[in-house]
């Protein structure tokens, strides 16, 4: 028999948090969260995506063992801004039971029922930054501290239960001898000159801060046009300013302005932190700090995280301007290989910006849908 009881205090929501440790252990392509961070992202207190959405957290118990987990969520700017009458669920791990995610699903119906919405989407989590989507192919290459893992029979469970493909992401990599610089100095020399912009390069993470709520403003700007995007609100992006900027080598961060020093495009490089999260085992003490360092210090692979284009300088070449000042800092710091995070399968306009890079696919995922 499935019992399935809210983790409503500290101690449920730790071992919320803790059951993919069990359900992966020494898998070798599943990377870990910090239980830390996990734990804040789930806090109503702390994390501001609950002053515009609800979430309720499920734990499935057979014979008193942990065998499943899910969130249900409802992102009210989504439903009441955007019209569209959704409950997401996200953070969806299970052991290999149709009948363990059929009973969890269920939690998340009752939700979206109890609302008046019309479908289930998932899994994905508060907003456009969080995680997204279940592994549909790729599942001989390691994760990454911004995506989940799972098992190749998550897909197969939610299929069973009559959930259909709703979006499709991609995630890329290509070895950076692969860029050409010859493709984009010159071009860029004239994009600058052409439109007045000056590149912006920092060397300390408080130089970044002044510029960090306009980054934001720009990144709903020009994300918006997309058929899954939210908008951050102004308290969330306080909350990512101290939670990721920090995080991220300063160098990382590349800014475009134009002649009146208004950003018209950014981007935001990470180093790959998989091996050290691997290491860390969802702890920072008394070593997982050290792992995180070394990594942010020594790590020949970095993964693409976020690039905007305000829309009015779309399709002008304005990327080939981050392109010479990544290549630049990736030639002195002896980087090897570059990943592209999750992408909408159907965001032609920024696959079209890494052509000549020759990515590949090595890895894809989806979002499932069903209606109420």
């Amino acid at each position: 028999m499935i019992t399935i009881v809210e983790a409503n205090s500290p101690k449920l929501l730790k071992d919320f948090v803790k059951f993919p440790f069990d359900l992966y252990k020494n898998h070798p392509y599943w990377v870990p969260p910090l239980i830390s961070e996990e734990l804040e992202t789930f806090d109503k207190t702390k994390n501001p995506a609950f002053t515009t959405a609800e979430a309720t957290f499920y734990l499935a118990y057979r014979e008193n063992k942990i065998v499943g987990r899910i969130a249900a969520i409802i992102n009210w700017n989504e439903v009441n801004d955007q019209n569209k009458k959704k409950v997401r669920f996200g953070w969806w791990e299970t052991i290999d039971d149709v009948e363990v995610t059929k009973a969890l699903l269920e939690k998340v119906k009752e939700l979206g029922e109890q609302n008046q919405l019309e479908h289930i989407e998932g899994p994905m989590g508060f907003s456009n930054l969080d995680k997204v989507g279940v592994v549909t192919e790729g599942f001989d290459e390691i994760g990454s501290m911004i995506t989940w893992y799972n098992y190749p029979y998550y897909k197969e469970h939610l299929e069973l239960l009559g959930f259909v493909k709703e979006k499709e992401y991609h995630e890329n990599k290509f070895p950076f001898s692969n860029v050409k610089p010859e493709f984009f100095f010159r071009v860029q020399e004239m994009i600058k000159k052409r439109y007045q912009l000056t590149p912006i390069n920092f060397t300390k993470t408080k130089d970044i801060m002044p510029y960090v709520d306009e980054m934001f403003d720009l990144f709903n700007k020009s994300y918006s046009s997309l058929s899954s995007f939210v908008a951050i609100t102004d308290i969330q992006k306080e909350y990512f300013k101290k939670k990721y900027i920090s995080f991220i080598n300063p160098e990382y961060i590349k800014f475009i302005v134009d002649k009146d020093h208004k950003i018209i495009a950014f981007s935001i490089v990470m180093p790959s932190f998989s091996e050290a999260l691997q290491k860390a085992n969802g702890r920072l003490f008394p070593l997982g700090f050290y792992h995180l360092l070394k990594a942010k210090k020594n790590s020949k692979e970095v993964l693409f995280y976020l690039i905007g284009v305000d829309p009015e300088y779309q399709n002008k070449g304005v990327t080939a301007v981050i392109f010479n000042e990544y290549y630049e800092c990736f030639k002195t710091k002896g980087i090897e290989s570059c990943v592209r995070t999750p992408e909408l399968a159907d965001n032609y306009a920024i696959q079209n910006i890494w052509k000549h890079f020759d990515p590949v696919v090595f890895r894809k995922r989806c979002t499932y849908i069903k209606n109420l």
